[in-house]
């Protein structure tokens, strides 16, 4: 039976998501070379010990089960791992097996990101994404983390956002591993995409059938001048390589990417084909191109379309977007997760709005037949944001970053409230 416009069914999962760089402490990894570097919007800024996760995690369960949720998306560190390489700290292993049983114990069914944007060390020096080298040593490292999920019923994440990697750390060199080479990108691209495959088949020998995908960082797109044929070209190209690519090499076997003077691919990798359980979909606005005659050619610009005013991160509040997304990929004939979706709010008082307009969207999408299953928002707490630091606040839960104390923002009891009655309201 289809669900009615305002209702979530019984069986739908409400969860929150973090990633273990963010929130855990205490990693030494690239991207804390990069920070050392100087290399974030804010110099001076470091991660360090983030939130203290890593030793507050029954805390943050706890967080999480008072708000409704029944899933916690975490990530696994693979520079805690195997910090050197062909070496794996069996010490880290166990506390994040322990990590996981507790989780369990606390009624949260595991999702579980094996990469994360974050690489060990050694990684970019001895075998990054561009060499063949990178898919057996992520075929080795999947093989220990699947060992950790044994009897958890967890379902995986292979790569969170690979889009996002490639495009901010091969093609425009901001993040690790700062390279600018559309060639590298796409061998990148290919080897990720072989990566996710090997890792599958890893975590299939060793727990028989697991639910497995990645989650893909999906924007909606419009022509910054609509009367421009070359910007809506670029909707087009970068509809397709942005938010697809991944995507339909995982469903059909092919990887195409084809954006003219930037970047282009075009490889068979028949192993590849339907080699995802699941579709994973992290949604937070809409982007505007515009065609510049340089390379890369692109603009990316963040539009208030609509008076509802920018994020405090600066991007567009367009809930519009989220059902075109969802819509769009119905092609791949599989469940849908949501596996981030959430608003930079650093007063806390849009949160409440801000899901209730895109919670809307989920149920429009399942009413024309999408079948979302479930629902992770981003973020429990408030986090390290990449090269935007310690400014942006994405938490249900807000962080003091002096004293680490957890407060409730005006959006725990809205999520609650939808959560645990599974029905669509209005916030207060």
């Amino acid at each position: 039976m289809r669900t009615s416009e305002q209702t979530f069914p019984a069986d739908f999962t409400f969860g929150v998501a973090t990633s273990a760089y963010q929130v855990e402490g205490g990693i030494e990894n690239d991207w804390a070379e990069w920070e050392r570097a100087g290399r974030l919007k804010e110099p001076h800024a470091r991660c360090g010990r983030a939130v203290d996760h890593w030793n507050r995690y029954e805390e943050d369960y706890r967080l999480a089960t008072a708000v409704g949720a029944t899933a916690f998306r975490i990530s696994l560190e693979w520079a805690r791992i195997e910090p050197e390489r062909g070496r794996f700290d069996e010490a880290a292993l166990e506390g994040y097996r322990e990590r996981l049983l507790k989780m369990k114990a606390h009624g949260l069914t595991p999702v579980v990101t094996l990469h994360h944007f974050t690489h060990p060390t050694w990684f970019h020096r001895e075998t990054p994404w561009h060499s063949a080298q990178s898919v057996e040593v992520f075929r080795r490292y999947s093989r220990r983390c699947a060992a950790l999920l044994e009897g958890l019923d967890a379902r995986v994440i292979t790569f969170n956002e690979p889009m996002v990697l490639l495009l901010g750390g091969y093609l425009q060199g901001a993040i690790p591993p700062g390279i600018a080479d559309g060639a590298l990108t796409m061998k990148a691209l290919e080897n990720l995409v072989r990566s996710h495959v090997v890792a599958r088949r890893e975590l299939g020998e060793k727990l028989g059938r697991v639910e497995t995908g990645i989650s893909q960082n999906m924007l909606a797109f419009a022509p910054d001048r609509w009367w421009n044929p070359l910007d809506r070209a670029l909707v087009r190209l970068g509809g397709q390589a942005y938010n697809h690519a991944f995507h339909e090499a995982l469903s059909t076997g092919k990887l195409r990417v084809n954006m003219p003077g930037v970047a282009t691919a075009r490889v068979d990798i028949p192993e590849a084909r339907d080699s995802a359980e699941f579709v994973g979909v992290n949604y937070y606005s809409r982007a505007h191109l515009r065609f510049v005659p340089r390379p890369p050619f692109i603009e990316f610009k963040y539009r208030d379309t609509q008076g509802r005013g920018l994020t405090d991160i600066g991007w567009e509040d367009w809930p519009e977007g989220f059902l075109q997304t969802l819509r769009d990929v119905k092609r791949y004939g599989k469940p849908v997760w949501i596996t981030e979706n959430g608003i930079d709010d650093r007063t806390g008082t849009r949160r409440p709005k801000y899901l209730h307009t895109h919670l809307a969207q989920v149920l429009a999408a399942r009413a024309e037949g999408v079948d979302v299953q479930g629902y992770l928002y981003w973020s429990l707490l408030d986090n390290f944001e990449w090269l935007e630091g310690w400014g942006p606040r994405f938490g249900l839960y807000h962080v003091d970053f002096d004293t680490l104390e957890r407060k409730p923002t005006p959006a725990c009891d809205y999520f609650r409230q939808v959560a645990t009655g599974r029905k669509l309201v209005a916030p207060l």
